[in-house]
């Protein structure tokens, strides 16, 4: 019996610029925001999932979940232009999939940093904004951008989405004297700087203890609410933030089903799913348990998680 366990270089200085920041800017959608219309992924000539077919509503907080290997990640990455799809179609905001669209935030699996690291938090929080273009901030480097009104909005709106993850007390403290939780915040808030209307997370609880894995849960929840962000967040357990979720995405077989957690993790749903007897029990602590959940392996280690 197991709880839900889902298995550079240097650049020229740049001139002033009387332009103010350029960021993502929010608008009400019609209709789905994101979309696939029975979308499949091959990779290293194995099926990774195909025929998926799921539609996603402005400000909509979705856990993708399922076995390690199944393709979790890789449905977040086919979002962000970076697999191909082999067969089906993907649009974001009304329009087919690209890279590097900017009003697409996303949080890559859990980053360690060296406690040795000197850069400040709100210098990585930056980095969501020019580090692209000019790298790692240096010693000395600030001083040199000037005071237009370009670096003026940037450095505005580092300290709003600090302040939004709660994040400003330390925010000038080097990012690896930081707990994991506080790291996270950060990185949170590095995602969220160009006010993307998606966000799509990476397993970011994965590493954290149970208090923090709630604490970033509950944050989560309250940034998708507050600036209507739409958020899929890969998880490996669905527990920490169950309460904070309106559906889930499963995957298992090859196949997904999408709905709200007390439809898609039944016995009977995952059971159909999997093609395979599949208890789910609730615990007196109100915690999710799955009996029998097959374990699925990728093509090659990390590649379809």
């Amino acid at each position: 019996m197991t709880s839900l366990r889902t298995g550079a270089g240097s650049s020229p200085i740049p001139a002033e610029s009387p332009e103010p920041l350029q960021v993502a800017e929010t608008q009400p959608e019609q209709g789905p925001i994101i979309q696939f219309d029975s979308a499949g992924v091959r990779l290293g000539g194995r099926t990774i999932w195909h025929d998926v077919t799921i539609q996603v509503r402005a400000g909509e907080f979705i856990a993708i979940l399922g076995p390690n290997g199944v393709g979790k990640s890789t449905l977040i990455k086919a979002l962000l232009g970076l697999v191909p799809l082999s067969e089906g179609s993907a649009r974001v905001l009304g329009a087919p999939v690209s890279r590097g669209n900017a009003q697409v935030g996303y949080l890559p699996q859990r980053r360690s940093f060296d406690e040795d690291i000197r850069v400040r938090g709100r210098d990585v929080v930056r980095l969501g904004l020019d580090g692209g273009r000019w790298g790692i901030p240096l010693p000395g480097l600030r001083r040199l951008w000037g005071g237009g009104a370009r670096a003026r909005a940037a450095a505005a709106r580092v300290e709003e989405v600090i302040d939004l993850v709660g994040a400003s007390h330390y925010a000038n403290r080097s990012i690896g004297e930081l707990s994991g939780g506080e790291q996270q915040r950060l990185l949170i808030a590095q995602a969220l700087v160009t006010r993307p209307r998606i966000l799509l997370l990476d397993e970011p609880l994965e590493s954290l203890d149970l208090n923090n894995q709630q604490i970033v849960s509950a944050l989560i929840r309250r940034v998708s609410q507050e600036q209507q962000v739409t958020v899929l967040m890969v998880a490996h357990d669905v527990n920490p933030i169950l309460p904070y979720l309106d559906r889930v995405i499963y995957i298992g077989r090859g196949q997904t089903a999408i709905g709200t957690p007390q439809e898609i993790i039944t016995s009977e749903t995952l059971s159909r799913l999997y093609n395979a007897p599949i208890e789910v029990l609730h615990t007196r602590d109100g915690r999710i348990v799955v009996v029998g959940q097959p374990e699925e392996v990728g093509y090659h280690a990390g590649s379809a998680r």
